[in-house]
C-alpha cells in the first residue's frame, strides 16, 4: 500500500544540485578565500560528505548510480555508446537499457509531487505523473529534448528563450571551443538556468526537486589550465573560479525562493584532473599482443591497406574536420563500423569500446557477441587476467613509469545483473604526464598523439553537500555516492526499493 505524503504545514521538502564534474576541493579551497560565500555558509550550517565513487572505474556511470542508488552491474549504464549481449558492437544507450529505477519514480509512485530538471543520463520513465525537463542544458545529450507533460518543453522555452550555451559535448565533437566565449555562455547558462528553476519552483507545489546544473562539467573540461591541479596560483584557474562563483550567486537566489526548512543537497560524482590518457593507443597495443586481429589485405582491400589503415591515412586536420561536421549518431555508427570491419571477428579475442577517458576492453565471447570465440567461464577468467597483467606493464616512455594504474575485471569490482552491459576490462591512467606513447617488452613502442583536445578531465572525488531539515550544522562524515538516493527518500518517508545498494547515510 502506498505511503500517504505528510501534511502540507509539517512536510520535509527536499531540493537537489547536482553539479556535473563539480570538484570538492575547488569549492573547499575557494569557501577558504572567500570567493563562494553561499557555499561556505552551507557548510557551516550542514553536513558534508566526502564520497566513495564508480567514477574510480567507471566515469560517466555516477550519474545513474546516483539516480538509481545502484552500482552499475545492477543498472549496466556507463557511456553513451555501449555493448549490450546479442550485438557485436556498442550500440547508444536507450531508456530500456535502465535495469534499476530511478529514486524519483519511486517517490512519484507514493503520491510525492516531483520535479526533475536536466539531470544527465536520465530519460522520461513510463507512468512518470511529476513534471521533468530532459536535455535541455546538459552538457552530453543521451537523449532528445523532452518533457513530461510533453507541453511543458515549449512553455520553458517561450519564456526564457533557448538554453545559452549552445554547445553540447557529442556535437562540438573534437573541436576546441573559444576559452573566452565559453567562459561567458556558461555564467549565462547558470543564470539562465537558475531563473528558469525559481519559475518552476514556484509554477507548482512540490515535495521533491532534483536538478543538474552541468555547467561545471564542460569548464572542467575546457577552462582547466594544462596540466593544471586545485593548488594551482590563483590566476591559472581564473576562469574555472568564475563559473564557480556564478553557481555560488545562484544558489543564493534559489535560497531565497526556498520554502522554509528544505532540505538541501548539493551533490557531485566526479570531479577534476589533468586529461592524461592513453586510450587511444589501446586498439594498437591489442593488435600487437595479437588479441585483436586485423582482416587480411586480400579481405579488406584490393589495394593490400585495411580499412583502419585508409581511415588513418586521411589528414588528421581533414579528418576531425569531417567528425566535427557529422552528426553525432553518423559519426558514433561510422567510427564503430570502421574499427568492426577492420577486425577478422574469427580470430579476435578482445576488442576496444567508445571511450574518451579510461580504456574499455570487451571479451569477444561465445553465447554474448555473435561472432564470439572465447568460451564463457575458465577460458575467459584466464584470458581477462592475461590480457590485465600484460597491459599492466605497459610504460609512458615519456617518464619511464608504469603508464596504467590499474586494470579492473568487471566481475571483481562490479557484480550484478546488468554486468553484460559493461566492459570486461577498464582501463585507468597512472595519470602524472601526458601519454602520447605506450611500450613494454611485449609491444615495442607505440606512439601517437591523443586525439582528446581537452585539458581538464573526470577524477573520482565525490562529494555531498547537505543542509536543512534532517541535517546537523557542522558534520562532517564519509559516505558513498549510491548511498545519496536512499538518503532522499529517508528524508521524503519513502521506502528504498529493496534492490538499492544504498543505504541511508548517517546523518546525526
Amino acid at each position: 500500500m502506498s505511503a500517504s505524503p505528510a501534511p502540507p504545514d509539517s512536510r520535509t521538502r527536499v531540493l537537489v544540485i547536482g553539479m556535473d564534474m563539480g570538484d570538492a576541493a575547488l569549492i573547499q579551497r575557494w569557501i577558504r578565500e572567500g570567493h563562494l560565500p553561499n557555499f561556505g555558509l552551507l557548510m557551516r550550517e550542514g553536513s558534508w560528505w566526502d564520497l566513495t565513487s564508480p567514477a574510480e572505474v567507471l566515469h560517466t556511470s555516477t550519474w545513474p548510480t546516483f539516480a538509481t542508488g545502484t552500482h552499475p552491474g545492477k543498472h549496466g549504464v556507463y557511456y553513451p555508446f555501449q555493448p549490450r549481449p546479442g550485438a557485436q558492437q556498442a550500440q547508444h544507450v536507450t531508456a530500456n537499457q535502465y535495469a534499476a529505477p530511478v529514486f524519483w519514480s519511486l517517490a512519484d509512485v507514493h503520491g510525492l509531487r516531483c520535479l526533475i530538471y536536466d539531470l544527465p543520463e536520465t530519460f522520461p520513465s513510463a507512468g512518470y505523473k511529476g513534471r521533468a525537463i530532459f536535455e535541455w542544458g546538459t552538457w552530453a545529450w543521451y537523449g532528445e529534448q523532452r518533457s513530461q507533460p510533453e507541453g511543458l518543453l515549449g512553455e520553458l522555452r517561450s519564456r526564457f528563450g533557448s538554453y545559452p550555451l549552445k554547445l553540447e559535448a557529442t556535437r562540438l565533437g573534437l573541436k576546441f571551443p573559444n576559452p573566452a566565449q565559453l567562459e561567458r555562455r556558461l555564467r549565462e547558462s547558470i543564470e539562465h538556468k537558475s531563473r528558469s528553476l525559481q519559475w518552476l519552483l514556484g509554477a507548482e507545489d512540490w515535495d521533491l526537486a532534483v536538478v543538474g546544473f552541468c555547467e561545471t562539467h564542460p569548464a572542467g573540461h575546457y577552462l582547466w589550465p594544462k596540466n593544471g591541479s586545485a593548488d594551482d596560483p590563483a590566476e591559472r584557474l581564473q576562469a574555472v573560479r568564475s563559473i564557480y562563483v556564478a553557481l555560488d550567486g545562484a544558489l543564493a537566489s534559489l535560497r531565497q525562493a526556498l520554502p522554509v526548512g528544505t532540505a538541501i543537497l548539493i551533490v557531485s560524482g566526479d570531479g577534476v584532473r589533468p586529461n592524461h590518457c592513453g586510450w587511444h593507443l589501446l586498439p594498437d597495443v591489442l593488435e600487437r599482443l595479437g588479441y585483436a586481429v586485423a582482416t587480411t589485405a586480400a579481405q579488406s582491400s584490393r589495394r593490400g591497406w585495411s580499412i583502419r589503415d585508409l581511415k588513418n591515412a586521411v589528414p588528421p586536420g581533414l579528418r576531425r574536420w569531417i567528425a566535427d561536421h557529422l552528426p553525432s549518431r553518423l559519426r558514433e555508427r561510422i567510427n564503430t563500423a570502421v574499427e568492426g570491419a577492420g577486425l577478422d571477428w574469427s580470430k579476435t579475442r578482445a576488442f576496444t569500446l567508445p571511450t574518451d577517458l579510461e580504456g574499455y576492453i570487451r571479451i569477444n565471447l561465445k553465447g554474448r557477441e555473435p561472432e564470439g570465440v572465447v568460451a564463457p567461464g575458465p577460458e575467459y577468467r584466464a584470458l581477462c587476467r592475461e590480457i590485465a597483467t600484460r597491459l599492466e606493464a605497459l610504460a609512458n616512455p615519456a617518464t619511464g613509469r608504469p603508464a596504467i594504474r590499474k586494470v579492473w575485471l568487471r566481475d571483481e569490482v562490479f557484480a550484478g545483473p546488468a554486468r553484460e552491459h559493461l566492459p570486461d576490462l577498464i582501463v585507468t591512467w597512472e595519470g602524472s604526464a601526458p601519454i602520447a606513447a605506450l611500450s613494454s617488452p611485449a609491444t615495442g613502442t607505440i606512439g601517437r598523439p591523443s586525439p582528446d583536445p581537452r585539458t581538464g578531465t573526470h577524477s573520482p572525488s565525490a562529494f555531498l553537500l547537505a543542509s536543512g531539515t534532517g541535517f546537523r550544522a557542522g558534520s562532517r562524515g564519509t559516505g558513498r555516492l549510491v548511498d545519496v538516493a536512499a538518503t532522499v527518500l529517508e528524508l521524503l518517508g519513502v521506502p528504498a526499493d529493496p534492490g538499492m545498494d544504498g543505504r541511508p547515510l548517517e546523518r546525526h
